[in-house]
């Protein structure tokens, strides 16, 4: 290819997706659901508990660290609530898994607030743009927690 053809890569566009993971925790029908604190662009805004995983953790450990830290609680790890979701405009690669408690309480110590909704009452919150496909593959979901 000629020289004057040539365009720098933005090594920001052909690095992978950064893993995120985030925990539909389930109990009986209803599923927490927790609104941002921060940053303030996304604050108020619905998600899933959870965050990135960390170099050398599996997404299960991840996922249950994040919700210690988070929810000050422990969980079971259960299958994939849906399919992979690339988000941020392509910088993360977002895994959703059903969860079920395991002890503790929920707190809301990094968000805003926290809420057990039932399937039917989802859409009640605005969810991250993200985790709308999440959302609407939990609902039509028939898998029960293990």
């Amino acid at each position: 290819m000629p020289a004057d053809r040539l365009r720098p890569v933005n090594a920001a566009s052909t690095a992978e997706p950064r893993v995120v993971v985030g925990a539909a925790i389930r109990a009986g029908r209803e599923i927490l659901a927790a609104a941002r604190a921060y940053p303030p662009e996304l604050a108020g805004l619905w998600e899933f508990p959870g965050g990135k995983v960390e170099p050398g953790e599996t997404e299960a450990e991840a996922l249950r660290r994040e919700c210690r830290e988070e929810l000050g609680v422990e969980i079971a790890v259960g299958p994939r609530a849906c399919g992979d979701l690339l988000t941020g405009g392509g910088r993360f690669l977002l895994r959703i898994y059903f969860a079920t408690l395991e002890g503790g309480e929920p707190r809301a110590k990094e968000h805003a607030e926290l809420r057990w909704l039932a399937p039917e009452a989802l859409d009640s919150v605005p969810w991250l743009p993200g985790n709308r496909p999440a959302v609407e593959a939990i609902r039509e979901s028939s898998v029960e927690p293990r």
